[in-house]
């Protein structure tokens, strides 16, 4: 299947309507054979509904477009050759996603790995190692652009392949400073992926859709860091949900970080202490022996259980919107803001380097470089948190947070 420039333009409009969702849009094309048909329908359904569903004028599309294009964007369309397969085979397929950079990367075998934005710098080594090791075996790496483990990810994996997906709109880069890594992205023959609007400020309930096409992009998810309420965590569940296999690096039991991924192999996800361990389960995935369902975490079918995106139900009225999570009700719950990404850097020289560290030990070079710090900065400051108490020395030069008590804290 092609759209033609018509036709896209038509989905586009159908897509962008309020109350339509994947799933609703499926079902009209389906009852009416075109979105073009179904956008002439609108009308007329919404008569039984609680809720109307008016779509973008011609105008208001052809100008998201033309924005698009400026940028170099392109939209592809479900059912197209450039589309990923793997995203097509979810039930919650976006029908068009806005792609950056070299839509090739979407087509080729794929892991995902995502984590902790206050990550250890423990843990973004060891992303790093796994990201080359993916990149040398022939995986794109696909993770959300985010703080911490996504981003050292994809700056690891710039030379053999990488895909960003976006919360928000193409032209609104969350974090903000994340934009140059972006166009190092782009530039290095890798994608972008949006399926929100132009102009798009992401808001918390945005940041799990785009965790559904992280997961769905690829044959696994790897969780690196995770606490046990985080956005990882739904990347995992997605991934369970679409039939794909599930990994988690395990850590120490007193850091907050580990505990979700602990949790995870607890429950069954395939333990990650080298690349091989990913690797040695997603080759008969990649040539073809096995689907991903028959994977060692295959789960019982629950996708479909919540409502994402406020979708009409023309059959019946307006649906009702169900959590993601049946823990997550409360608005004021932790998926109710994007508490995905953290406001704000910690906020002086000595907080920095404590969010850096955890019980694994590390060395002076490494934590420099994951906290940005000067390597003179950090012997002063680790100097003074090994007088507080709050650090231990180990051998080959490497420290390790001294107690439980200061995991995770980024104060003084």
């Amino acid at each position: 299947m092609q759209l033609t420039d018509g036709q896209r333009l038509d989905w586009l409009r159908l897509i962008r309507t309020d109350g339509i969702g994947p799933r609703t849009f499926r079902g009209l094309i389906n009852r009416f054979g075109s979105a073009s048909a179904a956008l002439d329908a609108l009308p007329d359904l919404t008569k039984r509904t609680a809720k109307r569903a008016v779509p973008p004028s011609k105008a208001e599309a052809e100008r998201e477009m033309a924005a698009a294009a400026r940028l170099g964007i392109r939209f592809i369309a479900m059912g197209e050759a450039a589309y990923p397969k793997a995203l097509h085979a979810t039930d919650t397929a976006p029908p068009l996603i806005a792609v950056r950079g070299d839509p090739a990367a979407l087509l080729r075998a794929s892991v995902a790995i995502v984590g902790s934005r206050n990550a250890s710098t423990a843990g973004l080594a060891f992303t790093e190692r796994l990201a080359r090791g993916f990149g040398e075996a022939g995986l794109v790496v696909v993770s959300g652009l985010a703080r911490g483990i996504d981003a050292r990810a994809h700056r690891a994996t710039l030379s053999t392949g990488t895909v960003a997906v976006l919360a928000g709109g193409q032209d609104r880069i969350y974090p903000e400073n994340h934009a140059g890594l972006v166009e190092e992205i782009v530039g290095a023959g890798g994608a972008v992926v949006a399926e929100m609007p132009m102009g798009w400020v992401p808001r918390g309930r945005d940041f799990p859709r785009r965790n559904r096409i992280i997961s769905g992009l690829s044959l696994g998810t790897v969780v690196v860091e995770a606490a046990r309420r985080s956005g990882s965590l739904i990347t995992a569940r997605f991934a369970l949900e679409q039939g794909r296999e599930v990994f988690a690096v395990p850590g120490s039991p007193l850091d907050p970080r580990a505990e979700g991924t602990n949790d995870l192999i607890r429950e069954g996800a395939t333990l990650v202490g080298e690349v091989e361990h990913v690797l040695s389960v997603l080759a008969p995935l990649r040539d073809g022996r096995a689907s991903p369902a028959e994977g060692l975490n295959d789960r019982p079918e629950t996708s479909g259980t919540y409502d994402y995106w406020d979708e009409i139900d023309f059959d019946g009225g307006s649906a009702t919107a169900l959590p993601l999570f049946p823990d997550a009700a409360d608005p004021a719950g932790p998926f109710a803001e994007p508490q995905c990404e953290p406001q704000s850097e910690p906020h002086d020289e000595r907080a920095r380097l404590i969010a850096c560290l955890s019980p694994t030990p590390v060395g002076t070079d490494e934590l420099a470089r994951s906290s940005g710090l000067p390597v003179r900065v950090v012997q002063t400051t680790l100097l003074e948190l090994e007088l507080d108490g709050r650090i231990e020395r180990h051998g080959s030069g490497t420290v390790s947070l001294a107690s439980p008590a200061w995991v995770g804290r980024s104060g003084s």
